[in-house]
């Protein structure tokens, strides 16, 4: 029997790309819940989302990982959802919000997971229109980062593309202009991590994605959320349907303001986040942006029916 939550304190936060790792699924096919969503995934795809994830091949894959862990999000989800979790908001960390989306019943799966595909393919067109990268810098916050971005930029692209936690940013932009970020970065003894990404994602270099989402947008209805959603480019927590179209619209050259994201979600009366999905990146940052909180990476659904039992 499911433990119903009374308190309404939980938020639940759905990490994205990069989070990936090969058996990712094989813990969500023990829940009916769960099994559900990725037998549902598996039919939408016509593409088996268990199997798959042990192919590291595939894994490697854009057009593969990012409906799967869309859909490892949402069967997550469905978990804490049958054990009583009601949150008091979601939001998803770039591809996680489209998981957020499912959670709060803005879109369905199957229309959750055509965007997606559709996103991915306009994004991977992008990159090779006009080629980029990102790079996380350690230790610094936002504002050193933006101003770090306008020295190195010159005249190409560069911009903070992941406001992750109070020392944790990504930048993004052209290649040139990052590789001269990297140098004033060390030259200041600021850490820079180069990620192992196709482009210069959450940037104006994805403007030539931005048309064809927003036209496949556009042919689905979005329902208002059941609980507000903390979206990545406002920041702040959002229920209105075509205002997060309109959101939507504009992600791939937006950055993720994931340290307001948080906030909000604290705001809102959230003291713990529950990281639905694979991995615990955003259990991690959780706990830098609100130190008082209590965050959980869910990574089975018998870690969920511990978290409820504690």
């Amino acid at each position: 029997m499911p433990v119903e939550n009374t308190d309404k304190t939980h938020a639940v936060v759905f990490p994205g790309q990069g989070s990936q790792s090969v058996g990712m699924a094989d813990p969500w096919t023990e829940h009916p819940a769960s099994r559900a969503v990725l037998d549902e995934a598996t039919e939408a795809l016509g593409d088996d989302v268990v199997a798959g994830c042990h192919d590291e091949a595939k894994l490697a894959t854009t057009a593969f990982v990012q409906p799967a862990l869309l859909a490892i999000g949402v069967a997550a989800y469905r978990v804490l959802e049958a054990e009583g979790v009601r949150p008091v908001g979601v939001a998803g960390h770039s591809l996680g919000e489209f998981a957020a989306l499912v959670a709060a019943g803005v879109l369905s799966l199957t229309e959750a997971l055509d965007l997606v595909i559709v996103r991915g393919a306009a994004m991977q067109r992008a990159v090779e229109e006009w080629p980029g990268t990102m790079t996380a810098l350690l230790g610094v916050g936002p504002e050193v980062a933006a101003e770090l971005c306008e020295e190195a930029r010159g005249d190409d692209v560069l911009v903070v593309a992941n406001e992750n936690s109070p020392v944790q940013v990504v930048i993004s932009g052209s290649i040139p202009a990052i590789e001269r970020a990297e140098t004033l970065a060390k030259d200041r003894k600021i850490r820079g991590v180069r990620l192992n990404v196709a482009g210069g994602f959450h940037s104006p270099l994805m403007e030539p994605a931005v048309e064809p989402i927003v036209e496949r947008l556009s042919s689905f209805a979005l329902d208002p959320p059941s609980f507000p959603i903390a979206e990545n480019v406002s920041g702040e927590l959002e229920d209105a349907p075509e205002r997060l179209r309109e959101l939507l619209g504009r992600h791939v050259i937006s950055p993720v303001r994931w340290v307001a994201d948080v906030h909000a979600l604290a705001a809102a009366g959230a003291t713990t986040f529950l990281e639905a999905g694979a991995g615990d990146v955003l259990t991690k940052l959780a706990k830098r942006v609100v130190p008082q909180a209590e965050a959980r990476a869910v990574g089975s659904p018998q870690v969920v029916r511990d978290i409820l039992r504690a």
